[in-house]
């Protein structure tokens, strides 16, 4: 299968491609499909094989020629609010999208759209007197920021296109997966940075690896399903009925169902979230994709008993980014 890959230079955009095309010598180490993949990315990488935007019409309909699938991980992130204006954001990730939606229908190719769960926005923000939400696809978005209104936007974009001419188009809103330090000073300062990701796991973050895969199943059932949006997060522990006592007391709720979660944490100096103000459900990708993520917070606490690092060894090789300032781009 062909599969074209925006944002190759970011996070997503080069495992997905390292992934798809390792070689004896340089494997992914991770397991996974192999596809005849090819990037595309503003930035020059190891992974990009088409340097330009998205934005570029004869571009994309140089690179998405003979392409069965299309994974639009190219965007503008939230850290790029202090060095991009709104009109670089509507540029890159709406009419971006719509390009690459239009050059992916010339094609015929399916689409496979890389969103956010930073597109629900205001929702997830709740109280301390409240109870944790419980997120599903089926909750509204509320966004916070331009970053926000353009990936709900985008997303919008990809249903219509799938309404109006029938193109099979998958929308994955991904969880936090880059190992960058949180972009809140409060955490950042407060908890160390492996300590908050771990954390993380319980309820709003997804291993680069589970999130490669989660694109593996979604490229292998676009045209199957036609149209879906779903969660791209790490199996949640917690049920509904948990979410009044993860508002109140997060820390007794993870012991109740992890003893041996306390004298680990001990033993590093690590301290758990006081309370959750949000839960990630990703029962739907699991059903309807067939996605079977590995990593989960179980998982990252039995490697950490054993010295290991909790996260995968794609997330390693990939490593931090960072996001750049000074010019208008893409980054997966």
């Amino acid at each position: 299968m062909r599969v074209v890959v925006t944002g190759s230079a970011g996070h997503l955009g080069e495992a997905l491609v390292r992934s798809w095309t390792s070689s004896p010598d340089e494997p992914s180490a991770d397991e996974g499909e192999t596809h005849d993949a090819i990037g595309l990315d503003v930035l020059a990488s190891r992974f990009t094989g088409y340097v330009g935007s998205v934005q570029d019409r004869g571009l994309l309909d140089r690179c998405f020629d003979g392409a069965d699938v299309v994974v639009h991980a190219a965007t503008l992130h939230k850290p790029h609010i202090d060095s991009h204006s709104e009109q670089d954001f509507l540029d890159t990730n709406v009419a971006g999208t719509l390009t690459v939606l239009e050059a992916a229908r010339g094609a015929g190719a399916a689409v496979v759209f890389i969103s956010t769960t930073s597109a629900f926005g205001a929702v997830l923000r709740t109280r301390p007197d409240e109870p944790a939400r419980w997120v599903t696809e089926d909750l509204r978005p509320v966004p916070r920021n331009i970053y926000g209104v353009t990936k709900v936007a985008a997303e919008d974009l990809c249903e219509l296109h799938h309404r109006q001419f029938g193109l099979p188009c998958l929308v994955l809103r991904t969880s936090r997966f880059f190992p960058e330090m949180d972009d809140d000073p409060a955490l950042s300062t407060a908890y160390d940075g492996l300590n908050l990701k771990v954390n993380e796991l319980l309820y709003r973050r997804v291993d680069l690896a589970d999130a490669v895969q989660a694109v593996e199943c979604a490229v292998a059932r676009v045209r199957d399903l036609g149209f879906g949006r779903y969660i791209i997060s790490a199996t949640t522990p917690f049920s509904r009925h948990d979410v009044e006592a993860l508002g109140r007391d997060a820390p007794a709720v993870v012991k109740s169902y992890f003893t041996d979660f306390a004298p680990e944490y001990d033993r590093r100096g690590w301290t758990m979230l006081p309370r959750l103000d949000r839960v990630y459900d990703n029962a739907r990708a699991r059903t309807e994709l067939g996605w079977a993520p590995r990593l989960d917070f179980r998982e990252a606490l039995d490697r950490l008993k054993r010295d290991d690092d909790p996260f995968s060894s794609l997330t390693r090789l990939v490593g931090s980014k960072g996001y750049h300032r000074t010019s208008v781009g893409e980054r997966g």
